[in-house]
């Protein structure tokens, strides 16, 4: 028995009225006998035992009174066998992720996941809510046809979906309606799906609802990936690399391609890394793919890269740093990552007299304030302070810009930003900024010696030259933004249209936009020069088929009561609370039969007494 009101239960209080009227009735006093009445005092012993029992009687009843009326004021509820199952909330989380598209024994998961579906909605009546949501979080909800019907329509997602935020959402739909009619309903939450170890990585907690699982059955069916795709560079002049890695459990057989044409072929051991390295006649932003043999799980077979591929830049170094930049410099031409020219500047801040450039410190201290006056009328914001000394660790902090974990900083100035403009930190020296960006500029704020920093001597330094020259410095081609599919990604600035394939366009009129739903590349533009790249492609974990056991899956969900049947339970464990009745009807007729009772004893008491 439950009770929808038990604040009334503390009116139960009341039965120390009864008891109290009860113990006031008592005769206290001093006995006193009259020789005329000793008589009487035999008939009243003999009938002292029926009074005592007649008025515990009566105070039982009374309390029982005050009892039962207590429990009609809280409003009893309670289950009874029989009339089908109570009136049910269900709301189905339909786990449709890219895992769920995997061929088990000659069908896809998801078949069977939807067969489930279905069979919940078959079992319901009429009185029953139905909702079914994706892991997509998208919910429906309506009328069993509607929804038979939606099942019947869901496809497998490109990427992992969020299933925590789809059951918390079920978990919500599910304690929906009005607030005087939730005693008589249940709430269940059903999860079908095909267990994936990967989308439960931590608990759940849904509240008051009853939570069924169903897991798909027998062991998932090997698969082979590929888990990286990338472009090494981002911006090729024009030479650069793909780098790739598989997932297989023994060897895959692979393909690279660059806007349908191939570049490689070959076969990868297992977890192994392969770097192709191309010089395409492509210019611009393009896009590529490295794909396998297709096999059971065909979503995860494909990942998507973008590049950016143009002449390269010509570099022009000033005489007073000539002796390691140059020397880099040159080492870049014999690779043909740049040319001689005048496209980017390499000079210290005192002497350097256009943007864009790779900007140093100047090697006087006493040049600091020329240096300023440079940076002035270039429009950088960053100016050069005091001077500091005494060995630190230079520590990277941009993407994009290869780690100088490792460098040591012996000499440098501190910098600070003056005004506004848009400023990136590349490289921090303990707490304090050591190399800055921004639009057209480099600035590092030590001189590019040894002895004022190992940077020149360093392995790190020509790759880091390179990343800075070629990524940051040469031209306006903009980035790489990655994503999963329908994941949300900032805008980035400048981009007014994002063009997708086949060539489909969508004007951007906010800072955040969501990433299409299939795997694959966009280009952003501006008006009609394209301006970055937006990569989608699933997440490297759903390409791990491996599945939770019953125990652990339990354990992925806290809620009022988890259940994982069995195949030969499934049936049972659906819908299987029988449906609560208001027992006020009943409770009110038992108080009016003991009051009844209590007057008829009562006055048969006063008509004794009488």
């Amino acid at each position: 028995m439950e009770f929808l009101s038990p604040v009334w239960l503390a009116a139960a209080a009341a039965i120390a009225v009864p008891l109290l009227l009860h113990l006031m009735r008592r005769r206290i006093g001093t006995r006193i006998d009259f020789p005329a009445v000793r008589y009487l005092a035999r008939a009243e012993r003999e009938h002292s035992r029926k009074l005592r029992m007649r008025n515990l009687l009566l105070m039982l009843l009374r309390v029982a009174a005050v009892l039962i009326l207590t429990a009609a004021a809280a409003r009893p509820i309670a289950r009874l066998a029989g009339g089908g199952h109570a009136p049910t909330t269900v709301a189905i989380v339909l786990d449709n992720s890219l895992s769920s598209s995997a061929i088990q024994n000659g069908t896809p998961v998801l078949d069977g996941l939807r067969a489930r579906a279905r069979e919940v909605v078959s079992r319901a009546s009429g009185d029953d809510r139905l909702f079914l949501v994706t892991a997509d979080g998208v919910s429906r909800g309506g009328s069993r046809g509607a929804v038979l019907d939606a099942i019947d329509h869901v496809a497998p997602l490109a990427g992992a979906g969020d299933l925590e935020r789809a059951i918390a959402r079920a978990a919500a739909l599910a304690r929906e309606g009005p607030a005087s009619a939730r005693w008589m309903r249940e709430r269940e939450v059903v999860v079908i799906t095909d267990g994936q170890a990967s989308a439960w990585r931590r608990p759940v907690s849904v509240g008051d609802v009853r939570v069924i699982f169903h897991r798909a059955p027998g062991a998932p069916p090997p698969n082979m990936a590929v888990s990286r795709a990338d472009a090494q560079p981002t911006r090729w002049t024009p030479r650069g690399a793909v780098v790739a890695r598989f997932r297989a459990p023994d060897t895959a057989t692979y393909r690279f391609t660059l806007e349908g044409r191939t570049l490689a072929r070959g076969t990868a051991a297992r977890d192994e890394e392969v770097i192709v390295r191309v010089a395409p006649p492509e210019q611009g932003w393009s896009a590529g793919t490295v794909e396998l043999e297709p096999d059971e799980l065909r979503g995860d077979d494909v990942r998507h890269f973008a590049a950016w591929i143009g002449p390269a830049p010509g570099i022009a170094v000033h005489r007073e740093i000539a002796t390691f930049a140059q020397s880099a410099v040159d080492a870049l031409r014999q690779t043909e990552r740049v040319v001689a020219g005048s496209d980017v500047g390499i000079a210290p801040a005192d002497v350097a007299v256009r943007l864009p450039a790779l900007l140093f410190a100047p090697d006087d201290p006493v040049r600091a304030g020329a240096a300023n006056r440079v940076l002035e009328r270039l429009g950088v914001p960053w100016r050069l302070g005091d001077l500091r000394q005494g060995e630190i660790a230079a520590r990277g902090t941009a993407e994009g810009v290869r780690p100088l974990d490792g460098v040591m900083i012996a000499r440098r100035h501190s910098l600070r930003l003056v005004g506004g403009g848009v400023a990136d930190t590349i490289a921090m020296a303990g707490s304090e900024p050591w190399i800055v960006a921004g639009p057209g500029y480099v600035l590092v704020a030590s001189p590019l010696t040894p002895d004022a920093t190992s940077l020149p001597v360093r392995a790190a330094f020509i790759p880091w030259l390179t990343d800075v020259v070629t990524q940051r410095l040469f031209g306006d081609a903009g980035q790489v933004v990655h994503a999963t599919p329908g994941a949300p990604v900032a805008r980035p600035a400048g981009a007014d249209v994002l063009e997708l394939q086949g060539g489909r366009r969508i004007t951007l009129t906010t800072d955040t936009i969501v990433a299409p739903d299939r795997a694959g590349v966009a280009f952003f533009l501006r008006g009609t020069r394209r301006v970055g790249a937006l990569v989608v492609n699933p997440e490297p974990d759903e390409s791990d088929l491996v599945r939770l056991d019953a125990p652990a899956l339990t354990s992925r969900v806290r809620a009022r009561e988890v259940v994982v049947p069995d195949s030969a339970q499934w049936g049972n464990a659906l819908f299987s609370s029988s449906p609560r009745r208001s027992l006020l009807v009943p409770v009110l007729i038992l108080a009016l039969a003991v009051l009844l009772l209590e007057s008829a004893v009562a006055g048969a008491g006063q008509r004794r007494t009488a």
